[in-house]
């Protein structure tokens, strides 16, 4: 079906543009980042793993831009492996380090998403280190002038649309905690540049919210989560009911929608986190290593809170101003009350809470795209060669 095509044509001949990046130089911050190796997986970008160049010094590169294909070009175990590039709607500008080829298509010829996903195949991984790849084990180098003559299938482009639209649907399946989604809507909330205006993360939620007086007898249940109930993908996985009255002291109190956000290590560096729903009486009880994030209605959705505390780089921050020592560090609900965000607006928080919340009802339809997205890649792993 997808690959059962005799036109073939070299890379160079599909990709008008084809370069490696610049060799960086490296700072804490600045508004020209650097994709790096670190930044590539088969499941796509990870821009938690950015890097920085000093933008005082004129980029002579190409800028990168969505649509992108990037390719590894070094390593043993990272050579090979592949995304297509989506650019986050900031001001910043993005740019690829030397070990990164990016491939720029004529989409009238061949879609980003559809090259990307033969380099990724098996069969094509492995005819790139078979004849495209010099140097010794642990120092191996695809050769940029060698791989331009690689030839690729281009399929007409009516099946390249339809594979594309089966492959969107599986790739919602991947979002998981939604890290991708939020940088290409939001931005990276740790960028200098904001294009919404910045504020205190305890100015857009209430944090660890006083626990009002409630109506319950002792005897009434609640519902209660201890730290392994929250996944480290960030969903509840089990909750139990408990009489109010053995939970009510020495645990932390949270209502529906509220945020959860484990502060101690190691689960805050896991992105252990959740929204917390269907709880008994409306009423949680958990463990005391939750933070508690409550959105404000007008101002914050749950869903736009989970995911951003819930990045990478968020928790890579807050990993670098947590307290105490060895195995009982935790981040301050201080450290959360003054972090800076760009906070969107309430339309653009609860598109995001759309996308998120219809990915979560569409599972039992993206798990059929998946598979049959793996049918159409196994049936012409045969063809191909």
């Amino acid at each position: 079906m997808y690959y059962n095509t005799h036109n073939k044509q070299t890379l160079e001949s599909v990709c008008p543009i084809m370069n490696k990046g610049i060799t960086p130089k490296y700072v804490e911050s600045s508004s020209v980042l650097v994709i790096n190796q670190a930044c590539i997986h088969w499941d796509g970008q990870r821009l938690g793993n950015i890097k920085y160049h000093n933008e005082e010094i004129p980029v002579r590169k190409r800028i990168l831009e969505s649509g992108d294909v990037l390719l590894n070009a070094t390593g043993n175990g990272t050579l090979g492996r592949c995304c297509v590039f989506i650019c986050p709607s900031d001001n910043n500008t993005y740019i690829n380090d030397g070990h990164v080829i990016a491939l720029s298509t004529d989409r009238a010829v061949i879609l980003p998403e559809v090259l990307n996903t033969y380099l990724s195949l098996n069969d094509t991984q492995a005819e790139i280190y078979r004849q495209y790849v010099t140097g010794s084990t642990n120092q191996v180098d695809i050769v940029f002038s060698d791989i331009k003559k690689m030839k690729v299938p281009v399929p007409s482009m009516d099946e390249q649309i339809l594979f594309v639209e089966v492959l969107t649907q599986a790739d919602k399946s991947k979002f998981g905690d939604f890290k991708s989604q939020f940088i290409e809507m939001f931005g990276n909330p740790l960028s200098l540049n904001q294009k919404n205006e910045l504020k205190r993360l305890g100015e857009c939620c209430i944090l660890n919210p006083r626990r009002p007086n409630i109506a319950l007898c002792d005897t009434d249940k609640v519902s209660f989560i201890p730290m392994p109930a929250v996944s480290e993908d960030g969903y509840l996985v089990d909750m139990t009911d408990e009489e109010y009255g053995k939970v009510k002291k020495g645990f932390t109190y949270f209502e529906n929608n509220d945020v959860l956000f484990a502060k101690i290590t190691p689960c805050m560096e896991n992105g252990k986190g959740a929204i917390v729903h269907g709880l008994t009486n409306g009423i949680g009880m958990g463990s005391t290593e939750f933070h508690v994030l409550r959105p404000i209605n007008g101002i914050s959705s749950p869903y736009w809170l989970l995911a951003l505390t819930r990045m990478p780089i968020f928790r890579e921050r807050a990993a670098k101003n947590m307290s105490g020592t060895g195995g009982q560090k935790r981040v301050s609900a201080s450290y959360l009350d003054h972090f800076m965000v760009g906070l969107p607006a309430m339309e653009e928080q609860r598109r995001f809470e759309a996308i998120y919340r219809q990915a979560d009802k569409s599972k039992s339809v993206i798990q059929k795209a998946l598979v049959y997205l793996n049918d159409i890649q196994s049936d012409e792993l045969g063809k191909i060669a």
